[in-house]
C-alpha cells in the first residue's frame, strides 16, 4: 500500500541498509556521496552509486556505551578548500568510568579513505555522563561559527551552573577558540564557550535558511520535548521550567513550573514526548508543498514529524511514516531536494523520501 500524507502520496526508497545504529549524515559536494556515522565508532563513506565503503580511517576512539559513541558529522563551511570534517562523540575520562562530549576535525583524503591530522578542538568539562544525555549536534552559522549542543549528562542541576559545560549550547570559532563577542567572555567563574544554557539533551539543531538563526530541539523527561531558538546568553529553563515529569511520574525536584521568571519559554512544546532527534528545514524547489516545513525525527513515536512554519511560528503538525516501526535518528535535506532519513537500529537504513509526482 502506498504511503500517504496530507500533501499527497509519499515516495520511499531504501538507499542502503546494514548500518549499525547510524546517527548522522553529511552530504559531500559535487555528487560525491555522503558520510554516515555509526554509533559504535565508524565513519562510513556512501559513494555516489550508493555503495557503502569500508570504514574511514583516522576516527578517534569513542566511548560506545548507552547513548554514547560516534555521534554527529558536519563539513567545514570551507570544505571545498580545507576538506575538514567535524565529528562529535562521547569521550571517556582517564578512568574510563565517565564520559563527556568531544568535538574534533580532520582532513578527508581525496579518495575518502581516511581523516588525516585529526585534532580535538573541544571537550565538555567536567566529564559526568555514565552513558546518557550527550546532546551532540553540530551546526555552522552564516559567519562560519560552530555551535555544539551539549546534554546535561543526566545531572539536572548542572544545566544552570555556568562553570560547567553540561546542558549548554556553546559557540566557537572553527579552530575551537572562543569568539570575543560570546556573552560570558571575561566573566569570572563562567565558561566563555557558552552561548545559551538551561538545556536538557538537545539532539536536533539546524540553521534556519530564511532567518539565518540557529534552532535546536531537546528531549524533555516524561513530556516536555521542546523546540528553542537559542539567543545570546539566555536561560532556557531546565530543570527549573519544564512541561514534563520524571519517568517515575513524580515531579522534577527542581521544577518551579512550566513558565518561570528569568527563563525563556520554548518556541514549541510537546506535552507528550515523541523523543525527538534530527532536524531539517525544507527549502528546496523539488517539492513546493514542503517548503517552509521543519522535519524532525521521532524515536519513541517512530515517525517523522512535519511542522508547517509561518515565520518563526510553528503551525500545523503532521506525523508521517507511523506504520514503519522506524526510530528516526536523523533527517536531512539532500542536494537533490529529497529528504534523507536514518533509522536507529542494529541493522539501520538510509531512506530517501519524496512526494510522488
Amino acid at each position: 500500500m502506498a504511503e500517504r500524507s496530507e500533501l499527497g502520496e509519499l515516495q520511499l526508497t531504501e538507499v542502503v541498509g546494514g548500518l549499525e545504529h547510524p546517527w548522522s549524515l553529511a552530504f559531500l559536494p559535487d555528487g560525491q556521496g555522503s558520510l554516515i556515522t555509526e554509533r559504535p565508532g565508524r565513519l562510513r563513506w556512501l559513494d555516489a552509486q550508493g555503495r557503502l565503503q569500508a570504514p574511514v580511517a583516522g576516527v578517534p576512539q569513542v566511548y560506545a556505551r548507552g547513548q554514547g559513541g560516534l555521534l554527529d558529522v558536519a563539513l567545514s563551511p570551507d570544505f571545498a578548500r580545507d576538506r575538514l570534517v567535524y565529528l562529535s562523540y562521547a569521550e571517556a575520562d582517564e578512568s574510563d568510568d565517565k564520559a563527556g562530549t568531544a568535538v574534533g576535525c580532520g582532513r578527508l583524503k581525496e579518495d575518502m579513505s581516511a581523516l588525516e591530522d585529526f585534532r580535538v578542538i573541544f571537550r565538555q568539562q567536567p566529564k559526568l555522563s555514565e552513558g546518557i544525555h550527550f546532546g551532540s549536534r553540530l551546526a555552522f552559522d552564516r559567519q562560519g561559527l560552530l555551535y555544539i549542543s551539549l546534554g546535561e549528562n543526566n545531572q539536572r542541576a548542572t544545566a544552570q551552573e555556568l562553570d560547567k559545560l553540561q546542558g549548554k549550547l556553546v559557540r566557537l570559532n572553527p579552530d575551537g577558540s572562543v569568539p570575543p563577542d560570546n556573552p560570558f567572555v571575561g566573566k569570572p567563574g563562567v565558561r566563555a564557550e557558552i552561548w545559551s544554557y538551561g538545556h536538557r539533551n538537545p539532539q536536533g539543531m539546524a540553521l534556519n535558511p530564511w532567518s539565518g538563526v540557529i534552532w535546536l530541539h531537546e528531549h524533555g523527561p516524561r513530556g516536555g520535548d521542546e523546540i528553542n531558538i537559542p539567543r545570546k546568553g539566555l536561560n532556557y529553563g531546565w530543570p527549573l521550567a519544564t512541561h514534563g515529569v520524571n519517568y517515575s511520574m513524580l515531579p522534577i525536584p527542581e521544577a518551579q513550573g512550566e513558565v518561570v521568571a528569568g527563563t525563556e519559554a520554548p518556541q514549541h512544546v510537546w506535552e507528550k514526548s515523541p523523543a525527538i532527534s534530527g532536524m531539517a528545514f525544507y527549502a528546496a524547489e523539488r517539492f513546493p508543498a514542503w517548503r517552509h516545513s521543519l522535519f524532525i525525527g521521532a524515536l519513541a513515536d517512530q515517525s517523522l514529524i512535519r511542522l508547517q512554519l509561518d515565520g518563526d511560528r510553528v503551525g500545523h503538525e503532521e506525523r508521517l511514516l507511523q506504520d514503519k516501526g522506524w526510530r528516526i535518528r536523523d533527517v536531512r535535506q539532500g542536494p537533490d531536494g529529497y529528504l534523507y532519513l536514518l533509522t536507529d537500529a542494529p541493522d539501520g537504513k538510509l531512506v530517501r523520501l519524496g512526494l510522488a509526482d
